[in-house]
């Protein structure tokens, strides 16, 4: 639930076009709904400015399947992450009106719900190479689904450093830019000295051997001497949305 339907079913209410007893069934499950499997946080949009969001990785398909239903006969949002191709078939045969983005490994429902206007400005998403493209493009619908505009920049890595600097006009109009990358993770520290917007590091783990799964990529960006540059866990192109989201958010 979010401050517009909390407020809608409030004015109902008062006007007498809802009774009392209807708008405490409506707010029965709220703020926590008891799963057999789960705890939803109804509440957490309306608290934080962010909505539950499920980490699907580690949950069964019965877990996954009873969660988001739940959701779905909500008022917001549903967003599920870091689900295989195959766990979402699954769901999908029982929830088919959720959406799954492959790229992104991330089910989504209700884009009914989907707030208009969240953000005061352009997310932009960079990457240095395909290969981080599902850690961007998780970054991206969870964007997408929180309600901000989002534009992307990919593929335009140091190796070719004149793949970004084409991109100089556009990376001034970021309100804020998240910058995925892996090997070296020298990316953001670029990006950051082109523009005075705040830049959200992704390391990937992408590259070989002492890459060590994406380590070397952190470690550059914790090293990095430019400023305006803040650092989020390997591979957490949701916790990079989030971020970007809370700095976007229109108060």
């Amino acid at each position: 639930m979010n401050e517009q339907s909390l407020a809608a079913l409030l004015h109902q209410v008062r006007t007498g076009t809802l009774e009392i007893h209807q708008a405490l069934n409506q707010l029965r499950r709220w703020p926590v709904e008891v799963l057999e499997s789960a705890r939803i946080d109804h509440h957490r949009l309306l608290r934080t400015g962010l909505p539950e969001a499920v980490f699907g990785e580690t949950k069964t398909i019965a877990q996954l399947t009873e969660i988001l239903a739940a959701m779905l006969r909500t008022p917001s949002v549903v967003l599920a992450t870091r689900v295989t191709p195959e766990k979402a078939e699954s769901v999908l045969a029982s929830l088919p009106e959720l959406t799954y983005h492959q790229a992104a490994r991330i089910l989504t429902g209700n884009d009914q719900h989907i707030p208009a206007d969240s953000g005061c400005g352009t997310v932009i998403i960079v990457t240095a190479g395909t290969s981080d493209l599902p850690v961007a493009e998780e970054a991206r619908i969870t964007l997408q689904w929180f309600g901000h505009e989002v534009a992307t920049i990919y593929d335009a890595g140091v190796a070719g450093i004149h793949r970004i600097l084409a991109h100089s006009a556009l990376l001034q109009q970021g309100r804020v830019i998240i910058v995925v990358a892996g090997m070296e993770g020298a990316l953001p520290s670029v990006v950051a000295g082109l523009t005075g917007a705040p830049v959200i590091g992704v390391p990937t783990s992408i590259g070989y051997g002492v890459g060590a799964g994406g380590y070397s990529a952190l470690l550059g960006m914790l090293n990095s001497c430019s400023p305006g540059l803040a650092v989020v866990n390997i591979d957490n192109g949701f916790g990079a949305a989030c971020m970007a989201a809370a700095i976007n958010r229109k108060i």
